[in-house]
């Protein structure tokens, strides 16, 4: 490992879209091993596939990291002294370096059409040889790449490729990797529009920026030879290298769209806590080594080792993130949790609805246990925050019984005897009345819980009368006395 005071890595994230959790995965293990370290967390840009840029994709990236707790150092937007840190920004200095590598001649200008190399591709496929560029222009003489220069003939710059029998480079989570050089082609370093492609591009930044772990996905893997390539071919020292495993899901196939949710604005939307989202991807592939699960951000910080991290892929498990969810929700802090709810609030059909805070906070305990999302204090429990408009079919078929009017009309005549009543009073005073009328608690109690919550489950009656008062709760028995008919 690098000098600890030396330690820089980064997270180079591509604008085309969203960020995906396996990004948010990578941009984590980052951050984590910069502040366990006491490094710094570099946040790049690299933006080279102009075709694929998305406009506003930076600013996005930019909040959803900000939402999530991963605080850069250095960075689009906030600086610093490697700066500029948006690619795009610079290819004066890729160019250089391409150039540097032309005059080593461990680089060659190919003026190939796409026609060309699609012509070649072709006959490649027929003979059931590798599809890699032939080299053709790396055999012509200095005459005639000047000839095609002088004419404006466009052309890429590609790396050569030299005639070695294999790469090695160590990995700290795979050990000793080692690539066939003959499996490489010649890569391309420069495009004929002037933009590097991601390999140049990377491991020039990386260089200058100091990075001293490289710690990304493992679907890099492949293209590390080539990298290490251009490191020795500029002369420079390699980076420690680190690929984390593949995100599966459940029946192992790669994380995609196509089976659920891959965007890290789709679970925000979704009402995921960003300390649970955390807690989650921090376990795609590491573990801490003992069979605790639930960590806030300090001790993932100091418990996090990228020799923890595994090299098979990992799986996806969403009912895992929700009881995540449900535990980083149920420990926060009443007051913390009101601030969520009214936020919630703000952004539903109540907005419009005033709702003091000792009453959102009788609605919290009541619901805390019940409730693995904030939005479930709503969609759970909407009787808290208006009075039923209907009332659940099949429970009025199982618990509205003939009578139950005339049962309610009496325990209404006893609520209102009530002064200022607590849980326990409105317990008493259905017990008092279902023993005058000779039935079960139960059957009184299944009656009134309909006609106050229009559901047959939930918090229990006791709690759900005294969080809405004896005059709501009142209305609402009289209101379904007259709404639902006897069966």
């Amino acid at each position: 490992m690098a000098n600890l005071k030396s330690i820089r890595v980064r997270f180079a994230p591509s604008p085309t879209g969203y960020l995906h959790v396996g990004g948010l995965r990578t941009a984590l293990y980052n951050y984590l091993f910069a502040r366990k370290h006491k490094g710094v967390f570099v946040l790049r840009i690299e933006d080279t596939d102009r075709t694929r840029y998305v406009e506003g994709a930076v600013e996005n990236l930019i909040e959803t990291l900000h939402w999530a707790g991963l605080e850069y150092d250095e960075g689009p937007v906030k600086g610093g002294s490697y700066a500029p840190y948006i690619q795009s920004q610079r290819l004066e200095i890729y160019k250089r370096h391409v150039d540097m590598l032309l005059e080593k001649r461990k680089a060659y200008r190919c003026f190939c059409t796409p026609e060309r190399l699609e012509e070649m591709r072709k006959q490649q496929e027929k003979i059931g040889a590798s599809s890699k560029y032939d080299r053709r222009c790396l055999k012509l003489i200095q005459s005639e790449i000047q000839a095609n220069l002088s004419k404006g003939v466009p052309f890429v710059v590609r790396m050569k490729i030299p005639d070695v029998p294999t790469i090695q480079f160590n990995d700290i989570i795979r050990g000793k990797v080692e690539f066939a050089s003959e499996m490489l082609d010649d890569q391309v370093l420069l495009k004929s529009d002037g933009y590097p492609t991601y390999h140049l591009a990377n491991v020039v930044d990386d260089h200058l920026m100091d990075i001293s772990h490289v710690i990304r996905g493992e679907e890099w893997l492949s293209s590390t030879p080539k990298h290490v390539l251009l490191y020795q071919h500029f002369g420079w020292q390699l980076p420690v290298f680190a690929h984390l495993p593949l995100l599966l899901n459940p029946d192992r196939s790669k994380l995609s769209k196509r089976q659920g949710d891959v965007a890290v604005e789709d679970y925000r939307a979704k009402g995921y806590l960003p300390e649970a989202l955390i807690n989650f991807v921090a376990f795609l592939g590491w573990n801490p080594g003992t069979e605790q699960e639930f960590f806030y951000f300090d001790e993932l910080i100091n418990q996090f080792l990228l020799e923890h991290v595994n090299k098979a892929g990992a799986i996806f498990n969403i009912e895992k993130l929700n009881w995540m969810n449900f535990e980083h929700l149920r420990k926060k802090s009443d007051e913390d949790v009101l601030q969520l709810l009214r936020s919630e609030l703000a952004q539903s059909r109540y907005k419009h609805v005033h709702f003091d805070d000792d009453y959102l906070q009788r609605v919290i305990t009541a619901m805390r246990d019940r409730v693995s999302f904030i939005n479930d204090f709503i969609e759970k429990s909407p009787y808290f925050f208006e009075a039923p408009v209907e009332y659940d079919k099949e429970v009025v078929k199982k618990r509205w019984k003939k009578d139950a009017p005339n049962h309610l009309k009496k325990l209404v005549e006893e609520f209102l005897q009530l002064q200022n009543p607590r849980k326990e009073d409105y317990e008493t005073a259905l017990h008092r009345t279902a023993e005058s009328l000779k039935i079960s608690n139960g059957q009184l109690i299944h009656a009134a819980r309909l006609a106050v919550s229009g559901v047959g489950a939930g918090p229990g009656l006791y709690d759900i009368l005294y969080i809405l008062g004896k005059e709501e709760s009142v209305q609402r028995i009289n209101t379904a006395i007259e709404k639902i008919k006897s069966v």
